[in-house]
Parts: structure tokens; sequence; C-alpha cells
């Protein structure tokens, strides 16, 4: 577990986001040290979607700061975000069916220029996913549910993050790949990776979580540690199916 005294590697103060005259996120506070794995749950509409798009920087906060190691990160574009070590696995997926398991791997590394480490790298991911080098030269459309999971997680990796912020990795798979899914972030975790999970599957994801925060209407409706979210009676009812 985290200690209070570490820098949080992402932290939000306060923030509030607008789509237009609509508030969506209304003062959230979030924090995710190194090495945890934190979940943040709630249902369709709660602004999951809309954390994920602000610490990515594609949604700017109208109010309060967003912060990357202590430092605010309000300003700072994607791709830097990128290169400072935050790294996204998109809901659905998001490869590029077309290309083969390689290229959409060497993708993960754009913002990279240290060509020598980047095959060290790619190394490293064929041997954590023995089955992506098997399938190096396939067109990554043609794979399997949970291979294509492999290749956006090896994408992930590839660009060397310190945190990986998964969007609904349950959304569309079967309950077999649904386990499948969170055994592979806890394998990734395990590696020293710290992982924000934004998901709807409550049961899922606080089974893998350190800590985690439940979003309701753009709020704050709880946050705890894991264990505390998953005895707690009011999200028994309204996430767990109590």
């Amino acid at each position: 577990m985290a200690s209070e005294q570490q820098t949080p590697l992402l932290e939000f103060r306060d923030v509030q986001t607008y789509y237009g005259r609509i508030q969506i996120l209304k003062g959230v506070d979030y924090k995710v040290y190194p090495g945890e794995i934190v979940c943040l749950l709630g249902g369709n509409a709660s602004g999951k979607s809309t954390t994920m798009k602000t610490i990515l920087g594609i949604v700017k906060p109208a109010k309060g700061e967003v912060l990357w190691e202590g430092e605010v990160i309000n300003g700072l574009r994607t791709a830097e975000r990128i290169k400072r070590g935050i790294a996204t696995v998109p809901e659905n997926r998001r490869l590029f069916p077309n290309l083969t398991v390689l290229e959409n791997l060497e993708m993960g590394a754009y913002t990279r220029t240290d060509s020598a480490a980047i095959a060290e790298d790619l190394e490293r991911v064929y041997e954590f996913f023995p089955k992506l080098a098997e399938r190096r030269k396939q067109r990554a459309g043609t794979l399997s549910g949970g291979e294509q999971q492999m290749v956006a997680f090896g994408r992930a990796l590839m660009s060397q993050p310190k945190l990986i912020c998964m969007d609904e990795p349950s959304m569309g798979l079967s309950p077999a790949l649904v386990d499948q899914n969170f055994e592979l972030i806890q394998q990734v975790n395990e590696q020293g990776v710290a992982v924000f999970v934004v998901e709807q599957n409550a049961n899922a994801a606080l089974s893998i979580a350190d800590r985690g925060y439940v979003l309701q209407g753009g709020r704050l409706f709880t946050e705890g540690t894991a264990v505390e979210l998953l005895e707690n009676p009011e999200l028994k009812r309204a996430y767990l199916g109590g």
C-alpha cells in the first residue's frame, strides 16, 4: 500500500470540467501512488470517461489542477504526458487492425527516439506475452479478443510508462476473457507499473485493486481500500449486486 509520505504519481485537486455549459466533473480529488492499482467505479454518465480524457490532456479542467509527480500539468499536450510516463489502454483496445502485431507495438514507442532501447523493450514485451512473438507478422484484426488485449497492453508498455490508465477493460468481453484481462493487469502491475482502472464492473476491479473511488453524477460518492468498498452496504446495493 502507498505511504502518505510519497508524492503521488497522479493527483487531481478539486478538478471541474465542462462540455460547453454542462458540468461533468464537479470538484473531484484522486491520488494514484507508484506501484498501486487504483480503480474508478461508476455507472454511465458518472464522469469516468471524462476523467480519462482529463488525465491524457484531451479535456482541460475549467478549475482545479492535475498533477504528475507533484508538478501541475494542466497545460501539457497529450504527447508530452506520454513522454513523462502516462500510457493508456483505451476502451475496446483501438488497435490498427490492418497493421501487424509488430507494427501496432511499434506505435506505442512513437514518442521515443532511442532505437536500441526500443528494441530491448520489444523483446521484453515478447517475453511477457510469448503469443505476440509467434504472431508478430499477423494482422492485429485477425487475432482473438484476448490476443488483441495483449497487443494493447504491449503497445502501452512500449512507451515505458510509470502509469497505465485502463478504460473499461471488461467492456464487451466474455466472463472468461474478463478474468484473463484482470490477470494481465496484475501481471503488468507486478512489473512495477501503477495502474488506474476506470471500470463499471466493480467486483472485477475491486478483486485486484489496492484502493478505489466511486463516482456518481460527477462527484465522488465514496472512496476507500478495496476491502472497505467491497464491504460498503450502499455500494453493494448500487454496484455489487448485493
